[in-house]
């Protein structure tokens, strides 16, 4: 048989228990958050704009001379005639007289020299 328990036999200190242990059955465990992932934005690449084909002549007196060859004699005097590789090559300044059939030109600021054309 059961006995009723008398309210002096209940202390705050037994009714926090109890609320303690009420608490625990009736609360569901904490989920875990889980970090959702955005999908990342794709920026659109940038437009590639396709490089312009550049061709120079100058042309005097019934002669023609192509821009880019010049600058190919001139690497190939500055890798053949003087022995230097292609990565050493910073600049080229050409000057163009053809009406003494000569290119002049400065490599790197400090070697000069000239091309019959």
């Amino acid at each position: 048989m059961k006995t009723k328990k008398t309210l002096t036999e209940v202390t705050p200190a037994k009714i926090e228990e109890k609320v303690a242990e009420v608490k625990k059955e009736t609360a569901k465990p904490a989920e875990k958050k889980t970090a959702v992932k955005k999908p990342a934005i794709r920026k659109p690449a940038a437009a590639k704009k396709a490089a312009v084909k550049e061709t120079v002549f100058l042309q005097y007196l019934g002669k023609e001379i192509n821009k880019d060859d010049v600058i190919k004699s001139v690497k190939d005097v500055w890798t053949k005639q003087m022995k230097q590789k292609v990565g050493d090559l910073k600049s080229i300044d050409l000057y163009l007289k053809p009406e003494e059939n000569a290119v002049y030109y400065v490599i790197n600021g400090d070697v000069t020299g000239s091309l019959d054309i």
